[in-house]
């Protein structure tokens, strides 16, 4: 009986890796944790406290405390979903945007607080409400102090990072064929990664404690010097200045969602790299981000005579925020490109 000859598989282990582009910050999971607790029963307290006693002061600054609340279950969540996916082969490059995702919807959970903030306070400012300075005030410290150590929990640390790890393919020049695709993979060493998920929390807390500053410096002239207006123009002051924090924030996170890179200094940079090849061309560039702090880059060349990878990714591979790379080469010949350089 013939046997057809088996042919030998060769290993591409080296040619594989995973696209795990997500920097998992357990020290700012573990923080946020501490501070929903922390918010949750300063809550449940003030409600109690102010259904007991009748004070409208301390239910209705126990039921604000129930929107941040959840906001920092929205930061767990997101913190969750990108750990547990975080080498789900569906997401092409990992999870990365999951926290900017997150940062971006709680900026818009806050610029919402602030239009409420801004209503509430003008409808104050038209009809002036009977204010109870003393629980007021006393509501106001509490809650101050409450979110200082919100803040300083929430303060984004240095967390973990990647690893360096680099691998590439370089092609023999005898089997190299006139258009190739060289594909680079690297992780740099450890360096401080944006937190857009973080910031958000951090920026929810900052916004009440700004708002009890406020309130605190408003109802003290009101009680002492009888300026009872101060404490809806307090509120709008407040709500003008939060809203320009959720705006400052989607316009952060909104251009990383959309794979769209306001800073054009690292294309041309990457350009200015590549100029000292003769003889070359870019014939297509796109960057863009993998996270908050990471960027992929997909390279097309033309040239005469195309190089290996590893003279282009020699050009590149310092750039520590590089951390995905394909480059596709072209062969332009001789009866395209009769002369001259690109």
């Amino acid at each position: 009986m013939h046997t057809e000859p088996q042919t030998a598989r060769h290993p591409i282990n080296r040619w594989q890796h995973p696209h795990r582009f997500s920097a998992i910050n357990h020290t700012g999971e573990r923080n946020t944790k501490l501070v929903l607790i922390l918010t949750l029963v300063t809550m449940v307290a003030e409600i109690t406290t102010g259904s007991l006693y009748g004070s409208m002061a301390l239910l209705a600054d126990g039921w604000h405390m129930g929107t941040h609340a959840a906001a920092f279950l929205l930061t767990l969540f997101t913190y969750y979903y990108a750990r547990k996916h975080a080498d789900n082969p569906a997401f092409a490059f990992g999870t990365g945007k999951v926290s900017v995702l997150g940062g971006y919807t709680s900026a818009i959970l806050l610029g919402l607080v602030a239009l409420f903030m801004l209503g509430e306070s003008a409808i104050r400012l038209l009809s002036p409400a009977q204010i109870h300075y003393d629980q007021s005030i006393l509501v106001a410290i509490i809650g101050l102090s409450i979110n200082l150590l919100s803040a300083w929990l929430l303060k984004d640390h240095h967390h973990e990072h990647s690893h360096h790890h680099t691998h590439q393919h370089i092609p023999k020049q005898t089997d190299t064929p006139k258009n190739h695709h060289a594909h680079e993979h690297q992780h740099h060493q450890p360096q401080h990664h944006h937190d857009h998920n973080l910031t958000a929390a951090y920026m929810h807390v900052l916004a009440d404690a700004l708002t009890s500053v406020l309130a605190i410096a408003a109802l003290l002239l009101a009680k002492y010097a009888g300026l009872n207006w101060l404490d809806p123009l307090m509120g709008i002051v407040g709500a003008i200045i939060i809203g320009r924090w959720a705006w400052g924030l989607i316009r952060q996170t909104s251009p990383v969602l959309l794979d769209a890179d306001p800073d054009l200094a690292k294309q041309q940079l990457i350009r200015q790299r590549l100029a000292p090849l003769a003889d070359h061309g870019i014939a297509d560039l796109h960057l863009w981000r993998l996270n908050a702090d990471q960027y992929a880059l997909m390279l097309s060349l033309v040239s005469h005579q195309p190089k290996s990878s590893d003279a282009y990714r020699q050009l590149l591979t310092d750039l520590p925020w590089l951390a995905h790379i394909t480059i596709e080469t072209h062969t332009c010949e001789p009866a395209h490109c009769p002369g001259g350089t690109f």
